[in-house]
């Protein structure tokens, strides 16, 4: 440990200490994990490429999901090259200013992802709601704006969270029982006061996560609306089927991030911790790894490109011959 102005204690370094409870099993654990990073890397590179090659596919509700899955990587990757680490080399030790940064990029990154839901589901209201001035409302331009300001937001409400846990004595010790730097799970192992931290994070949660919530409520509200109001069963089938990946996606995401939110706060010691930091890491894993495939089985357009793309693959080499 070192000291700061004489008196407040602050670690050269943190032990992430995995998973408690499950040391014993940590290398069967990090399989399914390492599995489902894979999935997601692979899925959503596919997906972004695809999006970039296919020509059909250059409309604002695919850029909007290239986004999502531009996140999705990097939301992921935040965290788990050093989860892997720990689960199977047994490398704890993280510098106190690497964890800082992981803590700041898994908060900014999460906020991006539900920013981006959000977008999506804005994009939905203007496409079902109003058709006939979906292009000229979403344009590159909109769509680039409004990206850069769901990324802006998500840094300036997150960048207070490494000064307020920079600023906190840490004189109980440095190992933290997570697999990553979680806010709150670095601010739990301080000895000072962290009400300022749980309000503020509470806060940013409802700035970010709440605001989100409710423009997707209402959005969906209105598309509801507009669907039943539709003459036909077929009309009102076809139009609310292009909003079905999306809202998977809504819970994919949101469920995960819930119960990590609440039992953090709320759950006490009801919940056993190796339960906690496995919610918390498919928090981070479960969107990334199931958007691809739910927005590649539920999106008629998409499985098209796939098709098209693979058969050109097959047809290549038999052309060239």
């Amino acid at each position: 440990m070192s000291f700061l102005n004489g008196t407040i204690l602050t670690p050269v370094s943190f032990i992430l200490n995995g998973i408690p409870g499950l040391e014993e099993v940590h290398l069967l654990v990090s399989f399914p994990l390492c599995a489902m990073y894979s999935i997601a890397i692979t899925g959503n590179f596919g997906l972004m490429y695809l999006i970039y090659s296919e020509e059909a596919l250059h409309r604002p509700m695919y850029i909007f999901l290239a986004l999502l899955s531009f996140t999705d990587v990097l939301m992921c990757t935040s965290t788990l090259p050093n989860t892997l680490c720990i689960l199977w080399f047994n490398l704890k030790e993280i510098d106190f200013k690497a964890c800082l940064a992981q803590m700041f990029f898994v908060h900014t990154f999460t906020g991006m992802e539900s920013g981006v839901l959000m977008l999506m589901a804005l994009d939905r209201l203007v496409a079902i709601c109003y058709p006939l001035r979906y292009a000229a409302i979403l344009t590159n331009s909109v769509i680039a704006k409004a990206g850069l300001l769901t990324f802006l937001r998500g840094v300036m409400l997150v960048i207070p969270f490494t000064f307020l846990t920079k600023r906190l004595p840490y004189c109980r010790g440095n190992v933290i029982p997570h697999t990553y730097c979680d806010h709150m799970s670095v601010a739990k192992i301080s000895c000072g006061n962290v009400k300022v931290n749980a309000i503020y994070g509470l806060m940013v949660a409802l700035l970010i996560g709440g605001f989100d919530i409710l423009c997707i409520t209402v959005s969906y509200t209105m598309i509801l609306r507009a669907v039943v109001s539709l003459s036909s069963a077929e009309a009102q089938q076809k139009a609310f089927s292009t909003c079905t990946a999306h809202i998977f996606a809504i819970v994919i995401t949101y469920v995960p991030a819930f119960f990590t939110f609440f039992t953090h706060r709320f759950g006490g010691r009801s919940i056993p911790p190796h339960i906690h930091i496995i919610m918390a890491n498919l928090y981070l894993l479960m969107p990334p790894t199931m958007n691809p495939i739910v927005y590649g089985i539920k999106t008629k357009q998409i499985r098209t490109c796939v098709t098209r793309f693979l058969l050109k693959g097959k047809d290549s080499p038999s052309h060239n011959n």
